[in-house]
């Protein structure tokens, strides 16, 4: 079950940035609302993924998969810059967070 809530953070996490971006400087309100709802939650649910997880091997993953996912998602939704260099990086990360999360398997 801590699994899930560690990827529920991530989602949340992920979602809250997405809407930060979308907050334009929080100036738009319902991006804003949305931003600090999502944070909330993506906080509560990694506090409860902790009751189980090691904090070194969550923190790493929910770090790791949030900053590849919100990579993709401003390439892809946001038309930022798509190079190799950045195509690779993200696919040492989640090499990195999948190596973490194998080495987890006991918890």
């Amino acid at each position: 079950m801590h699994w899930y809530y560690l990827a529920a953070a991530i989602v949340f996490e992920v979602a809250g940035s997405t809407s930060m971006k979308l907050s334009q400087g929080l100036s738009k309100a319902g991006p804003t609302a949305m931003m600090f709802a999502f944070y909330a939650v993506a906080f509560a649910c990694n506090a409860m993924a902790l009751k189980k997880l090691d904090l070194s091997v969550t923190y790493a993953i929910w770090s790791g998969l949030g900053t590849a996912a919100v990579a993709v998602i401003g390439m892809t939704w946001f038309q930022e810059e798509i190079s190799a260099l950045r195509l690779i990086s993200i696919a040492l990360i989640i090499c990195g967070v999948v190596g973490l999360a194998l080495s987890a398997r006991g918890a």
